[in-house]
């Protein structure tokens, strides 16, 4: 059965204020726009051509957006066009304010396209202006919810209250290790500082985001914290594991997250989706039915599609060249739709997927 509309999108993961000052990209402007502007130049060769923006958005119904505070370590470092990197916590600190201050200035600048979200009630008004538009197009701002991803900027522990006072609803402590806990790339478990962390966190009832923790840490999160928890951007180990890695989720961190009521956002990310995938060998193209094929591994698992969604992960370090061939933008995510219907999924489930899980989920843990 066909939707009566394109449900409400909302995207759990996005880099936004990091390709801001990175590349000084303006996601007022079209993803066209901005790809016009930067022909020839260091963003589309080092991030990829970008999937974003107002225009696209709109297009695709995306009501709601995770936003990031980014920063990475020094030794990640890929070059000097990398300019968002630290080498200690006091800096690290500083490029989360940055970044927070960058949001603050879109905020105020564009207030009728974009909005904050901090709240319950917040959340409750946006989704009705939103639903006053049922297609594509709607005029309505595109709300973002600050995640801080990576805790190297949190100096102490103690200071997390601070972060969340500015609107920082949702963290997580791992990109690579950070003080707190192993990484991507870097294993490791929970440190001290890291259940101290947990600990302040729980006491604020914040979310905590289990994406690039090591399995170690993402383990003893899952007993030791008892607020709510989700991974906003993470894809399911076992069709995975031709490509080690413990940037995935094995089958039993994803049952610890749907049994504590978490939502898991998969990512279309083509190295995510098919092992075998090269960048610029066409023989070796991926499809968005991949990305189904993720989204409904997780489903059969858990036997439900309730605890699923998306986090595209979109201009955080690739983009146009390396997403499904259906995308050209993030306009285009309702192409997924058709796929999910033939694999059986309701149009109840379809917009679960899309955007009512992590709604149900944030009208539970946001604070009043």
């Amino acid at each position: 059965m066909e939707p009566t509309h394109t449900p409400l999108f909302i995207d759990a993961h996005e880099d936004l204020a990091w390709n801001m000052l990175t590349f000084g990209r303006d996601y007022r402007q079209s993803a066209i726009e901005t790809r016009q502007r930067e022909a020839g130049g260091i963003a589309p060769r080092f991030n990829g051509d970008t999937m974003l923006g107002l225009a696209e958005y709109r297009q695709a119904r995306t009501m709601l957006i995770f936003a990031t505070l980014f920063t990475a370590p020094v030794r990640s470092k890929e070059g000097d066009w990398d300019i968002i990197t630290y080498r200690d916590s006091a800096e690290a600190h500083r490029q989360n304010l940055q970044q927070l201050d960058a949001y603050e200035r879109l905020l105020g600048e564009s207030p009728e396209d974009f909005t904050r979200i901090t709240n319950r009630g917040e959340l409750k008004r946006h989704v009705d202006r939103w639903q006053a538009y049922p297609d594509s197009g709607s005029s309505a701002p595109v709300g973002l919810l600050f995640l801080m991803e990576g805790g190297d900027g949190i100096r102490s522990p103690r200071e997390v209250e601070e972060w969340y006072e500015r609107g920082v609803c949702l963290f997580g402590p791992a990109w690579m290790s950070t003080r707190y806990c192993g990484g991507t790339k870097e294993p490791g478990p929970l440190t001290g500082e890291g259940f101290e962390l947990l600990h302040r966190l729980e006491d604020l009832g914040a979310i905590l985001d289990l994406s690039h923790m090591d399995e170690a840490a993402a383990r003893q999160s899952l007993d030791a914290y008892q607020a709510p928890l989700l991974a906003t951007h993470a894809n399911p180990y076992t069709p995975n594991r031709q490509r080690e890695s413990n940037r995935f989720l094995k089958d039993e961190i994803i049952h610890g997250i749907a049994e504590r009521g978490g939502v898991i956002g998969v990512v279309p990310y083509n190295l995510f989706l098919d092992p075998a995938w090269l960048k610029d060998d066409p023989k070796t193209a991926v499809t968005l039915e991949r990305l189904a094929e993720q989204i409904d591994y997780v489903c059969q698992l858990l036997g439900s599609a309730r605890h699923v969604g998306i986090g595209t992960d979109f201009d955080g370090g690739f983009g146009l060249q390396s997403t499904p061939a259906e995308l050209r933008s993030i306009a285009d995510m309702p192409a997924l739709i058709p796929i999910l219907q033939k694999k059986g999924y309701t149009e109840t489930e379809v917009a679960g997927i899309f955007g009512q899980n992590w709604l149900d989920f944030l009208l539970r843990h946001l604070p009043e």
